[in-house]
């Protein structure tokens, strides 16, 4: 027996219609206005690892690794693990650096580098 973490790249979260609709926590789902220097929480399920040293991409997931483009920079500025009904889960706090312009074609990431 092992112990089963997940190393994430991203913040990958679901739309706040989640939340409306009842299946989701709020702090599961992207805020309906992400603004530039605001502090959001969130909450995944599993025991997460997220790079804390520098900005990563906050995206929107419909679940199975369905992934948007990245909606906006993020930096993570704390991480936690706990059990909830016995299940590990992670939550946090991030800040949002830079929201994108959805309509934009451009690359805002490579890799885990944010492309300037």
């Amino acid at each position: 027996m092992g112990i089963q973490t997940e190393y994430n790249p991203d913040l990958a979260l679901r739309n706040i219609e989640e939340f409306k609709k009842g299946n989701r926590k709020e702090e599961e789902c992207i805020p309906e206005n992400l603004v530039n220097e605001q502090i959001h929480e969130f909450l995944k399920k599993g025991q997460r690892n997220y790079w804390i040293e520098g900005e990563i991409p906050l995206l929107e997931t419909k679940g199975n690794q369905q992934l948007s483009k990245p909606l906006a920079s993020i930096i993570i500025l704390e991480a936690t693990h706990f059990l909830l009904d016995g299940e590990p889960f992670t939550k946090g706090k991030y800040k949002v650096v830079e929201v994108f312009d959805h309509e934009d074609s451009k690359i805002h990431f490579n890799g885990f580098a944010k492309v300037e």
